[in-house]
């Protein structure tokens, strides 16, 4: 999988993430042995309804109030370094 994913990992990564990802898959495995029929799918534990505002534009922070706390601002932004040779 490591592969596949392009990572590099050393042998005591890759058995590390070996046993993760055992772990995760017996979890899965017992999870499908649970009777879930009538239990409606979910994408969060808690209803998230009416938890979060209204997203609607209002007054930030001056850019350059911002900038002036930057280690190293570029054109009236946010200077990061490049990504090395492989994207790394």
């Amino acid at each position: 999988m490591a592969r596949l994913a392009r990572l590099r990992l050393d042998d005591r990564e890759v058995e590390r993430m070996a046993a993760e990802l055992s772990k995760v898959l017996d979890h899965v495995a017992r999870v499908r042995e649970l009777d879930l029929k009538g239990v409606p799918p979910t994408s969060h534990a808690v209803d998230m309804a009416g938890v979060m505002r209204a997203d609607e534009p209002r007054p930030s922070l001056p850019v350059d109030v911002v900038l002036a706390a930057a280690p190293e601002p570029v054109d009236g932004g946010f200077g990061v370094p490049s990504p090395g040779p492989g994207g790394e």
